[in-house]
């Protein structure tokens, strides 16, 4: 039942606990014990909303690859998050250090952001962007499927 909770919520974390408990046919009050203990163990951090970027005019979306001076490493990831339109810095794994998510209202306007701003942040040794043309997003798979073992 808390995998069929979680899976609803992750699609609409605004519906109310009596439609909820409806959809999976429990009891109201279990639904609500349920969500209050899944909220206590941290499976739920918390309820948000998704904001339509491109409404609000930020239709350009990349990925920059960073390759930098590990000794500058915070310093370079606090420089970044100062610049409007950085949305995400993440550690990884392959070929670059650190994958920055960024939005902007036009081409122009990132290739500024990379080239006038990322360009220009001591410890960075290379940068290589990707933007992103087309997205599709499946949302996770909280429930398990029909034909798994």
């Amino acid at each position: 039942m808390d995998l069929q909770i979680l899976s609803e919520l992750s699609n609409d974390a605004s519906i109310s606990v009596p439609r909820l408990s409806k959809k999976i046919n429990v009891n109201s009050s279990v639904v609500y014990s349920r969500i209050k203990r899944l909220v206590k163990r941290k499976l739920i951090e918390r309820f948000t909303i998704v904001v339509n970027d491109a409404e609000l005019g930020y239709n350009v979306k990349a990925l920059t690859g960073i390759n930098m001076d590990t000794k500058k490493r915070d310093h370079i990831i606090e420089e970044l998050f100062k610049i409007d339109g950085v949305r995400e810095v993440a550690e990884v794994t392959g070929r670059f250090d650190i994958l920055v998510t960024m939005y902007s209202k036009s081409l122009d306007q990132m290739h500024k952001m990379v080239s006038e701003r990322i360009g220009r942040i001591e410890g960075i040794q290379s940068s290589e962007s990707f933007i992103e043309m087309k997205s599709r997003m499946k949302a996770m798979p909280y429930m398990p499927s029909k034909d798994s073992d």
